[in-house]
C-alpha cells in the first residue's frame, strides 16, 4: 500500500535525506588511491551520529555496516572492506540515515584518480538517466513512465538497465511501496500522485543487464564482470511536480564541480 506524505512528513524526508547528502559530500573528499573502503564506512557512521540521526542501513536486515560501497563492477550492496581502492576505479557509495522517525536513502557513484573515458561516459548517463527518471515523476504520468525514461536514455547509449533491482518507496521504513523499476512501458503501472516519495536509482551495466548475488548475501555483481554504476535521489511529488529531497551538492563543492554544468533540468 502506498503511504502518501503530508508537507510535514516530507519536510522529515528533506532532512533525512540531507543527513545523507552532507555524508556523501564528507565522503568524496576522502576517495582516492589507496582509501580503505572500511575506513569510509567509520567516518560516515561518526559523521552521521554527530548530525544527530542513526545510520540507516546498519542493522536493517542484518546489513553490516553503515555504507554500501561497491566497487567497478559491483552493482550494488558491496560490504566494506580493507583492501585499498586504486587508480581507475569507480565507486557507488550507497548511504541511509534515520531521523525523526524517517529515513533518507542516496548515493552516488565516484571516479577513483584517473579514469577511463568510456567509464567515466557510463556514470554520466547514468546520472542523466537519474534526472530524466525524476522529470517523467510528474501527476499524470505512471510508474512505467519513470522507468520507461530511464531504460531509453541508457538503452539508446548501448547500457544494459538491472532488471533484478529496483527503486523503492520511502518514509518511516526504508523500503516502502511502490517499487519503482528503472525499466517499464509509457502510460503503465501506478498513476503518480501528489505526496508520492520515491527512491529513484538507476543501475546501469557497460554489459549485460543480468547481475548475479555473492557468496556473503550481500554484493550484487554483473554477470560479465563489466562496470556498473549507480545514482539515487529521494524526490516527492509537491504540486504535481517532482521536488528532490537530497541534492549532489556538497558532493559537487567536495570535487570542485559546477552543479550546473552536472543537471538535467526538470
Amino acid at each position: 500500500m502506498i503511504k502518501y506524505k503530508s508537507p510535514a512528513e516530507i519536510e522529515k524526508l528533506r532532512a533525512a535525506a540531507l543527513v545523507v547528502s552532507r555524508t556523501l559530500g564528507m565522503i568524496a573528499k576522502e576517495i582516492k588511491p589507496g582509501v580503505k573502503p572500511v575506513d569510509l564506512d567509520r567516518k560516515a557512521e561518526e559523521y552521521i551520529l554527530s548530525q544527530g540521526a542513526k545510520p540507516g542501513f546498519k542493522g536493517l536486515y542484518g546489513c553490516p555496516s553503515t555504507l554500501l560501497i561497491s566497487k567497478n563492477e559491483t552493482v550494488v550492496h558491496g560490504l566494506p572492506t580493507d583492501i585499498p581502492l586504486v587508480e581507475g576505479d569507480i565507486v557507488s557509495v550507497d548511504c541511509g540515515s534515520i531521523l525523526d522517525g524517517y529515513y533518507g536513502d542516496h548515493a552516488y557513484t565516484f571516479e577513483v584518480g584517473a579514469v577511463d573515458p568510456a567509464v567515466k561516459k557510463l556514470l554520466e548517463v547514468t546520472k542523466e538517466s537519474l534526472y530524466l527518471g525524476i522529470a517523467a515523476f510528474k501527476a499524470g504520468n505512471r510508474l512505467g513512465d519513470i522507468g520507461h525514461a530511464i531504460q531509453h536514455h541508457a538503452e539508446k547509449h548501448g547500457y544494459g538497465v538491472v532488471r533484478e533491482l529496483v527503486g523503492h518507496g520511502i518514509g518511516t521504513k526504508l523500503h516502502e511501496d511502490p517499487q519503482v523499476p528503472n525499466f517499464g512501458k509509457q502510460g503503465k503501472g501506478k498513476l503518480l500522485k501528489n505526496g508520492m516519495t520515491l527512491a529513484i536509482e538507476p543501475m546501469i551495466t557497460m554489459g549485460t543487464f543480468r547481475v548475479k548475488q555473492l557468496s556473503d548475501g550481500w554484493t550484487i555483481n554483473t554477470v560479465d564482470g563489466k562496470m556498473a554504476a549507480h545514482f539515487e535521489h529521494d524526490v516527492a511529488m509537491v504540486d504535481g511536480k517532482p521536488e528532490i529531497l537530497s541534492t549532489f551538492d556538497y558532493v559537487y563543492e567536495a570535487l570542485g564541480i559546477n552543479p550546473e554544468d552536472d543537471k538535467i533540468s526538470i
